[in-house]
């Protein structure tokens, strides 16, 4: 078992049973000292840590066994109803009640949030599918892994499509965040899948991406217009060809790791401008060739994995990482990334990252 899971697990019993830990050292402390002492801060504890752990009963629960004990302990001390003893008594009572209405807003915001999650899973789902394992003879794996804990889609993206023309492929990075990226994001992929039916080349793809993108900068408005760009990669898989065509437009290049454990990336012989920004370049794009080998896997992947750093600045190098090593599946590849790159960082990654793994059998 991983050693985070089980240091996971220790602390979280450790944080259920604080609550009664609390209410028993409570117990001790005014059992085992003068009666001047008191043990109220233990008792108001134990029903405030319960709050946000249990649900609404056993926050009750604590606090009247709190209260219980509180009365208890005075008890033994001979009960009167002084000043002090009724003050004492009723804190807990009070702090008691408050637990248990804390409780009920802890669960609220809780189902909000759950609430909140379903909506951007859907929202993902809609907008990034997960492709099916084996598409036109190929293995195909994709991830996305956000920055942010809990957070779903952002600006990254990625589509498989089969065509008469080969199983093309599509990986990109959308500059900016929000609803703004994620609806750039739905433009694109919605017009590669098109143009990937409808185009004999790459190169037509491309530039009906470049019209897409073009058209949703000017019904955004604003900075969009003038700064909206994505970087992105273009790959074609033809039917019964051991080769892959790459169109790059600004983005990392794509890695092929062969069976015998060599990685080599191809990158484009000349350096494209990202989608949006034609008006700065009228040259044509360059679609490059490179032999697809069997049993290699081609690597597709946004710069959150080549761009994460450690906590002494030093970038993550998957073409260095992945040397010598073999995978035989690619959802085995990119968790191996996935993981490695969480520990790469800390934990702390500053960018989402998606990966798109093919696989030639």
């Amino acid at each position: 078992m991983d050693q985070r899971a089980v240091v996971g697990r220790r602390v979280s019993a450790l944080l259920w049973s604080l609550p009664a830990l609390l209410t028993v050292g409570g117990v001790l402390y005014d059992v085992l000292t003068p009666r001047d002492f008191t043990a109220i801060p233990f008792f108001t504890a134990a029903p405030l840590v319960a709050a946000p752990l249990y649900p609404l009963l056993g926050t009750v629960v604590t606090g009247a066994v709190a209260l219980a004990a509180a009365y208890a302990v005075h008890v033994r001390f001979g009960f009167r109803m002084d000043a002090d003893t009724l003050t004492e008594v009723l804190t807990v009572a009070t702090v008691a009640v408050l637990a248990a209405v804390l409780n009920r807003v802890v669960r609220r915001g809780d189902q909000r949030l759950a609430s909140q999650r379903q909506i951007a899973e859907a929202v993902q789902r809609a907008v990034l599918p997960e492709p099916e394992g084996r598409i036109g003879g190929f293995d195909i794996a994709v991830r996305y892994e956000a920055a942010q804990q809990d957070a779903f889609i952002g600006g990254d993206l990625y589509a498989v499509q089969d065509s008469p023309h080969g199983v093309r492929l599509v990986v990109g990075d959308v500059r900016g965040k929000g609803m703004g990226a994620v609806a750039a994001v739905a433009v694109l992929i919605g017009a590669f899948r098109e143009a990937a039916e409808q185009e004999p080349t790459l190169d037509a793809v491309a530039r009906r991406l470049e019209r897409a993108l073009a058209r949703e900068g000017t019904r955004r408005g604003g900075l969009d217009v003038i700064e909206g760009f994505t970087t992105a990669v273009l790959a074609e898989l033809p039917h019964g060809d051991g080769v892959v065509r790459i169109l790059n437009r600004g983005h990392p290049p794509p890695l092929l790791l062969c069976s015998d454990g060599t990685v080599r990336a191809l990158p484009a012989t000349e350096p494209a401008l990202p989608l949006g920004m034609g008006e700065l370049g009228s040259w044509p794009d360059r679609t490059e060739e490179a032999v697809f080998p069997g049993g290699a896997t081609l690597l597709l992947y946004t710069d959150g994995l080549s761009e994460a750093r450690d906590r002494h600045g030093e970038f993550y190098d998957p073409a260095a990482r992945l040397a010598g090593r073999a995978f035989r599946f690619p959802g085995a590849l990119l968790s191996a990334l996935a993981a490695e790159v969480r520990r790469h960082t800390g934990g702390g990654m500053t960018d989402d990252m998606a990966l798109l793994a093919v696989r030639r059998p």
